[in-house]
């Protein structure tokens, strides 16, 4: 019997990988990656040279079922997405689910994630929190919000750089301008950013200076 192993990658610094993580890719049988064009550039610069292939979100409910059979014969298998921890607002959900209900052992390996330097620098209280992720387009945005309006613990959200104006706007309606909220965008690049304040002072920063790359947002619980 196989195992999975999940693996993390870095969220930007490629200093970030740890020894353990390359190890690792270097001894499985096969890459499971969510974008094989993107973990070409990590693999290429750790001197990896195992084979890949394409595990995302778009094919992964029709590849599990092989994947399980192949680690049922023998084949050790890790799965990275395009940055952070597989399966944390990425795919590997489902093959983790469908590994661990046929016995096949699972190792995650502790690494990159993007929400927890967002979280432990906001200076908002991080004893108690939530990880909503990002937030449904259309359907069920409204349902959510008057959910998370009456959230008394920390809320961590995922937000995309065209969409944080518009996610902003939104918090002033459901959380008031006066809420405390933390925007950590581009973490351990070289332009990282992290803007703290009141919803509207917040807004007025990203008005004036749109924003780029990946953005994390810390939202402090109703008092």
């Amino acid at each position: 019997m196989g195992k999975l192993y999940i693996v993390p990658t870095p969220i930007g610094n490629l200093d970030d990988m740890t020894f353990r993580a390359i190890k690792v890719l270097k001894e499985v049988d096969v890459i499971l990656a969510e974008d094989t064009r993107n973990s070409s550039k990590l693999l290429k610069h750790f001197d990896i040279g195992t084979h890949m292939q394409s595990h995302h979100m778009h094919n992964e409910h029709k590849t599990v079922e092989g994947l399980v059979k192949r680690m049922q014969a023998g084949e050790n298998l890790a799965l990275i997405s395009d940055a952070g921890t597989p399966a944390i607002s990425d795919p590997g959900f489902l093959l983790t689910r469908a590994c661990v209900e046929n016995n096949i052992e699972v190792d995650c390996l502790p690494g990159a994630t993007a929400f927890v330097p967002a979280l432990v620098n906001s200076g908002l209280p991080n004893d108690k929190f939530i990880f909503e992720g990002f937030l449904p387009d259309k359907k069920g945005r409204q349902t959510r919000y008057l959910i998370l309006a009456e959230e008394t613990r920390t809320m961590i959200l995922y937000v995309s750089p065209h969409k944080l104006m518009k996610t902003l706007q939104e918090f002033k309606e459901y959380f008031g301008v006066d809420r405390q909220i933390s925007v950590s965008r581009e973490l351990s690049k070289l332009h990282e950013e992290t803007v703290r304040g009141t919803v509207e002072k917040v807004a007025q920063h990203f008005e004036a200076k749109p924003p780029k790359g990946e953005i994390v947002v810390i939202v402090a619980g109703k008092k």
